[in-house]
């Protein structure tokens, strides 16, 4: 600063200096504002009539998520976008998001988690900086922990549901119907679950005119299980060879059944492991702490 304005400066009622202080921050917050409208507005709308609707927890906060992903879609890698497209593909919501979009919502509930733990801190009277920090943290990984539990969740129900389905396609085949009239029946007749949807997409897709060995083919992809995968290579081979699909898929169910019942046993082979850390820190001193309460009462009343 040059030496002949400061005294000049000091000169100043600091009534000025306050009116001329506020007066700046007021056009650089009303610049910031105007930047974030202009970026805002250059955002286009997404046209989600084809699409499924997004995860509650999306909605919520959709349209920042949505502006944000759109230039958060340019920068991403194309090696990291195929990696989330097959993780949303695996939990069946690669009609509802894509990976900017996900990433996008991580970010987003990031900032709000965050903010809102400072905010908690500050209320009782706590440096809010590591509060912030967790709360950032835990913001970023709760929607790729959420996104990890639906997966494994979908692979469960799928498991479970794939020997029943496929004893009413394997009835239906056999009763006189091809396979694409039996797997809508299927459809419309077996339990909902993920199972049930994939198998409708499957059928979307033959309609609209893919062969039936690609949508296949898609179909043990989305769903990414050894069993599923066993049972469309089988479809696709017995289809080629012009073997009759009655037997087949009998098989295929008895074998997803059998797989079920061994899945059972080995689960029910570790819930006493499972078991064992509760017992020994939870259940155990709990009990010897009722069992020795009396004994200690007497030694006390007694003097010792």
């Amino acid at each position: 600063m040059n030496s002949a304005a400061l005294p000049l400066l000091l000169a100043l009622d600091p009534r000025w200096v306050v009116a001329v202080i506020a007066l700046c921050v007021g056009l650089a917050a009303a610049l910031v504002a105007w930047l974030a409208s202009r970026a805002a507005a250059a955002v286009p709308a997404q046209d989600r009539v084809w699409l499924d609707a997004p995860p509650a927890g999306y909605r919520i906060v959709w349209w920042p998520v949505h502006w944000l992903a759109h230039y958060l879609r340019r920068l991403l890698p194309e090696r990291a976008a195929e990696a989330g497209l097959t993780r949303l593909r695996l939990a069946g919501l690669d009609y509802a998001l894509d990976p900017a979009q996900f990433l996008a919502g991580r970010l987003v509930w990031a900032l709000l988690c965050g903010g809102f733990a400072a905010w908690l801190a500050t209320r009782f009277a706590v440096p809010p900086t590591w509060p912030a920090l967790v709360g950032t943290a835990l913001g970023f990984v709760l929607p790729q922990v959420w996104l990890r539990d639906r997966i494994d969740a979908r692979r469960r129900l799928t498991f479970k549901a794939l020997p029943f389905m496929l004893d009413l396609i394997t009835l239906c085949v056999e009763s006189g119907l091809n396979l694409n009239s039996a797997i809508a029946q299927a459809v419309a007749k077996g339990p909902a679950g993920p199972l049930r949807d994939e198998f409708a997409r499957l059928l979307r897709d033959m309609r609209a005119g893919r062969p039936r060995s690609e949508a296949l083919r898609d179909l043990a992809a989305r769903l990414d299980m050894a069993p599923v995968g066993n049972f469309v290579s089988t479809l696709i081979q017995a289809e080629a060879t012009g073997m009759s699909l009655g037997p087949i898929l009998r098989a295929q169910a008895e074998q997803r059944r059998t797989e079920r019942f061994a899945r059972a046993e080995e689960l029910a082979m570790q819930a006493p492991v499972k078991l064992l850390f509760p017992l020994l820190f939870f259940i155990f001193p709990c009990v010897f702490a009722i069992l020795m309460f009396p004994i200690a009462v007497k030694f006390m009343g007694a003097g010792l």
